[in-house]
């Protein structure tokens, strides 16, 4: 009775994980609601100081969007049903919207995210605002994938993320009727491939452009520190970009923050090691894309996605701009750009920068950040979930 006991558990639990081995159909879920004529994600509506070329520092000469994969109006809109779907992940409980939250500039308001099992993410989300701008074309924090479109799939296969295999996941994809014919309007037939579900997620992410706030409206009235512009912002965040765009030790007063965040959008040209505090010398060290060196999303709507940084670890705004001030630690693979230039001129050693700000100078950084904020970003309904 013994050994019969022990054979019929042994069937069982064999037979069951075969079941789990197996792909399954999706739960039953509501269908997309999508307008009767598609929203338009192309670059129709965007402003004159986006849409220049004519040097190294305009947004639109860091665009990464290959030759192959335009976005168009019938890819985004598939690439946004895919990237809310939660039938993405292995239990069809997260979506990529789960920790990407339009509301939040597109992070996550927690510091790690919560996966489909319960277990949480080893870095903070990062933002996907005007991720379309950065010339490298690399992405994550440490730029381990060479493309937006190979992105898109890590987190679907992370064990962590969203757990799903892509053969699993493109079984399950078939088995929902309203696919087939986004995916024929998309790519001009129904087959269903994860390339084809790669590069449709890579449409509705570089289309996720934020263009519509007061910065953007006083730099459309002129270049920036032009009378128009300077009219066309109240007085502490003009103040708070002056400070941003003048580098430090100049005749003028500055915190130099436009050196690694360029161009009207913000963004950023290349990793760097910006030197944080190691927190815990028990656990191994981020290396990010080595020497501690991290890529930094555009600063658009970055008053709306605390907490800041790789890991999270910055509150507030406040917080962020601090450690800029006199808090950046030495570090051999330190950024130029956050050393003491001063110190190295005279002779002395190299010192990380301590910028001395005054109270009511961080208070005015912190009002321009807050000038970068696209409210009609934070709830386009072209962005927005279309299952809610």
């Amino acid at each position: 009775m013994k050994s019969t006991c022990a054979a019929w558990v042994c069937v069982i639990t064999t037979a069951a994980a075969s079941a789990l081995a197996q792909p399954t159909a999706p739960r039953p879920q509501p269908a997309p609601v999508l307008p009767e004529t598609p929203y338009r994600y192309d670059d129709g509506a965007l402003p004159e100081h986006f849409t220049e070329r004519d040097g190294p520092e305009r947004v639109a000469s860091a665009d990464n969007t290959p030759d192959d994969n335009p976005t168009t109006n019938a890819g985004a809109t598939l690439g946004r049903v895919l990237f809310y779907d939660t039938r993405l992940s292995a239990n069809d409980s997260v979506s990529c919207g789960t920790c990407h939250q339009q509301r939040h500039g597109f992070s996550d308001p927690r510091r790690y995210s919560v996966g489909f099992d319960g277990q949480t993410t080893r870095r903070h989300s990062m933002s996907l605002t005007n991720a379309r701008y950065y010339a490298r074309g690399r992405f994550f924090w440490d730029e381990r994938a060479e493309t937006l479109e190979s992105q898109v799939l890590v987190p679907v296969q992370d064990p962590v993320e969203m757990g799903m295999p892509l053969d699993r996941l493109q079984f399950k994809l078939e088995q929902i009727d309203y696919y087939p014919p986004l995916f024929e309007q998309a790519f001009g037939s129904p087959a269903i491939t994860t390339g084809r579900v790669a590069r449709a997620l890579a449409q509705f992410v570089r289309a996720l452009l934020s263009y519509r706030s007061p910065y953007d409206r006083a730099r459309a009235a002129g270049p920036p520190n032009s009378a128009a512009f300077d009219a066309a912002m109240s007085e502490l965040p003009r103040l708070g970009h002056r400070l941003f765009v003048a580098e430090p030790g100049q005749a003028a007063r500055g915190a130099g923050c436009a050196r690694c965040h360029v161009s009207d959008a913000q963004i950023s040209l290349s990793p760097r090691n910006i030197g944080l505090a190691q927190q815990d010398l028990a656990e191994d060290v981020d290396q990010g894309a080595n020497d501690e060196r991290f890529k930094a999303p555009s600063l658009r709507n970055v008053a709306v996605r605390p907490p800041y940084m790789h890991d999270g670890r910055f509150a507030t705004l406040r917080e962020v701009i601090e450690h800029y001030d006199r808090q950046v630690e030495a570090n051999p693979f330190l950024d130029m750009t956050l050393m003491d230039r001063r110190v190295a001129v005279t002779g002395g050693p190299v010192r990380p920068i301590r910028l001395e700000l005054t109270e009511r100078e961080i208070d005015a950084l912190i009002a321009f950040l807050h000038s970068l904020t696209d409210d009609a970003f934070l709830v386009d309904p072209r962005f927005s979930d279309p299952f809610s």
